[in-house]
């Protein structure tokens, strides 16, 4: 079930995150600041927090605010990335280890457990993925319709919704605070949700460019997919 969530995600590169700028969000609302996110933050490292819940459960964890609730799948790990472009660093450490790295051109997936790495030319598939957000382009609008979605748990909510219909994701959902990124809500079109919580943002940090550059480990079993 845990590996099957991640082939999921990963199959939208999705999922991974920062904060906004430095500028004074006060009482901005949720569309002004993933504008001034797109605009200012141009690198990016951190932790994160994955839960995944399952359509048949998501009604009762969204019933008590998922306030001391146990979601059904719990992953973490860190990240980092690099936009425009597309360039990041996506490391699962918990439950297991797996490693996903993009140098803008190809997505690179490797599982410790089975030492697989799996190859997948991007082609412009950034699009309407949630990943095309945060790695992607500025231009937010031509893959994304964009909405207010109120204020929840003190964090200014913004929905976007997919132009394209054949992406594997119905809604996304985005709460921020001050500027900063706080949660990601992945509604996928089977109804469940994964859910993304970020800490510990560094903003606009240096990174070196081989940090994105793929390194097949010894023996490792490669597949072009």
């Amino acid at each position: 079930m845990i590996k099957f969530l991640v082939r999921a995600v990963l199959s939208l590169v999705t999922s991974i995150l920062i904060a906004l700028s430095s500028m004074s969000f006060a009482n901005a609302s949720g569309v002004i600041q993933l504008k001034a996110f797109l605009e200012k933050v141009h690198s990016a490292d951190g932790k994160f927090v994955q839960h995944y819940i399952k359509a048949d459960s998501l009604r009762a964890f969204q019933a008590k605010d998922h306030a001391g609730q146990t979601p059904i799948v719990t992953a973490s790990g860190s990240f980092q990335f690099s936009r425009p472009g597309g360039r990041f660093v996506w490391v699962y450490q918990k439950p297991y280890k797996q490693l996903l790295q993009c140098d803008g051109d190809k997505l690179y997936t490797w599982d410790e457990d089975l030492n697989q790495v799996t190859v997948r030319a991007l082609g412009g598939e950034l699009g309407a993925s949630p990943a095309s957000i945060l790695f992607g382009s500025n231009n937010l609008r031509k893959n994304f319709s964009l909405r207010e979605a109120g204020v929840k748990q003190s964090f200014d909510w913004l929905e976007l919704i997919p132009k394209l219909k054949d992406t594997h994701f119905d809604r996304i959902r985005i709460g921020l605070k001050d500027g900063n990124l706080k949660e990601m809500e992945l509604y996928d079109v089977f109804g469940n949700l994964t859910l993304l919580a970020f800490l510990d943002i560094r903003k606009n940090p240096i990174l070196p460019d081989d940090i994105f550059k793929f390194a097949v480990p010894k023996g490792a079993n490669v597949i072009n997919g």
